[in-house]
Parts: structure tokens; sequence; C-alpha cells
């Protein structure tokens, strides 16, 4: 997808179309992070804290549990 910039007083906007901030789960509410890595323009949606903490934590049990089957899965 090749998207332009659109004039927004002083600033440049850049309109992202629905499907994507839906796929990514971003609202207009959605704070986001804006980076570079020197070449591209990065834009990432901030999560809460809290719940990729509980994501983590999450992710740690099921690979404690079931990690075994997961690695024999995996060949």
């Amino acid at each position: 997808m090749i998207k332009t910039l659109t004039a927004h007083g002083n600033s440049a906007a850049l309109i992202i179309d629905k499907p994507i901030l839906e796929l990514l789960g971003i609202t207009l509410d959605t704070p986001l992070k804006v980076s570079t890595d020197g070449k591209s323009l990065i834009i990432s949606p901030l999560r809460d804290a809290e719940r990729e903490a509980r994501f983590k934590t999450i992710l740690e049990k099921i690979n404690r549990e079931h990690g075994a089957t997961l690695r024999k899965l995996a060949e």
C-alpha cells in the first residue's frame, strides 16, 4: 500500500485505512509511539503495561506446562 501525506495546518498527516486500524486494534483513543530507525518511520500502538505483564505471565505458564509438547509439534 502506498500512501501520501496530507497537509494539516503547518503539519503533515498520514491517513491510515480503517481495516489496518482494526487489524492492529487501534482506535482514535489509542496512544501511538512514533519513532525511526534512521531510514524508516515506525508507528506502533502503546500497550498497557499491566496488560503486557499479564500476557508475559500467561505465556511463561503455557511454556512451563506445555513447552515440551509445543517443541514436538514444531518439529
